[in-house]
């Protein structure tokens, strides 16, 4: 008697501790790490999408997922820090943007699985092996970047066919941006377009930059995607008014913050897809064996305030091609 007592009572442990253990197990929280190359106002938008699309799989910041937040704001010295940061903090998975952020959460882990949102060309950039077969640690999502730099001058002669030289100022300084802009200069010729690049050091260089594309003659300008760009994208916008030049941008929210013209992938839609990433990584995939995806969605839009704002008309063959038009 005593024997089945003794029994039924270490079963009876035996259960009850497993049942804690397994509550223990269940109550850990997710811990994704944030990691943003441009400031906490210019990435807010993009930040939301991936917050929503998280919602949507049924994450609640807070409740069952907690978020860590990092930006470099816009400087590239902090990201390498930032992203050891949260390695520090045993995150689960971290979530980056651009190139340079991407490369800094790279160089600090081997093991945390990383989904990057807005990757320009990932295999060239060497930060996976293929589309297909990622390898390592890192997936995610790619803005087609070298691709569209030659579309968005096609719009922009269509738009305005009399222009020649078009201006592109950026910051450049490395060997990849350099490749970047032979390709981009071969895909201008190939539109009869002349295109001049105008190096800037930093945001105080840029009033300068705008003056020398003015008094150089060229008669449009184009930007291509940056961190540089999103963190000083008001900045961009009104020294072009200023200049009356027209432009294209390389996303939606250019335009919707007072830019002339853009053409692009639809971020947002590729920062709410990664969240799906994040919940695969969660529940047991490897983002090595997950492809990276190429943007769905793409945009052209046009405001007509801005176009107003310095004498510019837009023909109605290409306004009628705008996915959004801001009157």
């Amino acid at each position: 008697m005593k024997a089945k007592v003794l029994l039924v009572t270490f079963i009876s442990v035996f259960l009850s501790t497993g049942q804690f253990g397994q509550a223990q197990q269940s109550a850990k929280i997710p811990r994704i790490g944030f990691l943003i190359s441009s400031t906490a106002s210019a990435a807010a938008p993009r930040v939301e999408a991936i917050q929503r699309g998280l919602r949507e799989l049924g994450y609640v910041e807070g409740k069952n997922i907690v978020i860590e937040y990092r930006y470099a704001d816009g400087k590239l010295e902090p990201l390498a820090e930032l992203a050891a940061e949260l390695v520090r903090l045993k995150v689960d998975v971290i979530v980056t943007d651009a190139s340079n952020a991407i490369d800094a959460a790279k160089s600090v882990t081997k093991t945390i699985p990383v989904v990057f949102t807005s990757a320009i060309d990932p295999v060239a950039d060497g930060q996976v092996a293929s589309l297909a077969r990622p390898g390592g640690n890192l997936t995610g999502f790619s803005i087609l970047a070298p691709e569209l730099n030659g579309k968005r001058l096609e719009l922009l002669k269509e738009a305005f066919p009399k222009i020649k030289r078009v201006a592109r100022i950026t910051r450049g300084g490395t060997a990849r941006a350099e490749q970047r802009v032979k390709d981009d200069e071969a895909a201008a010729k190939a539109l009869g377009l002349q295109l001049q690049s105008i190096l800037v050091k930093d945001a105080d260089d840029l009033e300068r930059a705008f003056d020398a594309a003015k008094k150089a003659g060229v008669h449009a300008l184009t930007f291509t995607p940056s961190t540089f760009l999103v963190t000083n994208r008001q900045k961009f916008i009104e020294l072009t008014a200023k200049i009356r030049l027209p432009a294209i941008y390389p996303s939606t929210p250019y335009v919707e913050a007072g830019g002339l013209m853009s053409y692009g992938p639809d971020l947002r839609d590729n920062d709410r897809r990664a969240a799906g990433y994040v919940d695969k990584i969660l529940k047991g995939s490897k983002p090595g064996d997950l492809p990276v995806q190429q943007p769905m969605k793409f945009e052209f839009a046009i405001n007509l305030k801005a176009a107003k704002q310095i004498g510019l008309t837009i023909p109605p063959n290409v306004l009628v091609r705008a996915d959004k038009v801001i009157r």
